[in-house]
């Protein structure tokens, strides 16, 4: 996961260190951020082969996959890799 913080010159990233993915489950409470700020939703389904999803191939394998996102405030179903994703309470 990246926060902000983490991509400044002197962050681990930056110094070569890598981010380790947190892996997620189905039934997992995350947040993510969008266009319009933040949304949560959770984890409906975990891709982990490429999937054809609204109309765009989102390439997941075993160690890097998609995750399918239910949003908790409305029917919207959302795709993101784990990078892109905050675990929540």
């Amino acid at each position: 996961m990246r926060d902000t913080e983490d991509t400044g010159p002197d962050s681990p990233l930056a110094r070569g260190f890598l981010h380790m993915t947190t892996k997620f489950k189905v039934g997992d409470h995350v947040r993510w951020n969008s266009e319009a700020g933040y949304v949560s939703g959770t984890i409906a389904k975990v891709h982990t082969r490429n999937t054809n999803y609204k109309g765009y191939t989102h390439h997941a394998s075993v160690d890097d996959p998609q995750y399918e996102i239910q949003s908790d405030k409305s029917d919207h179903v959302a795709m993101h890799k784990g990078t892109a994703l905050h675990k929540i309470a």
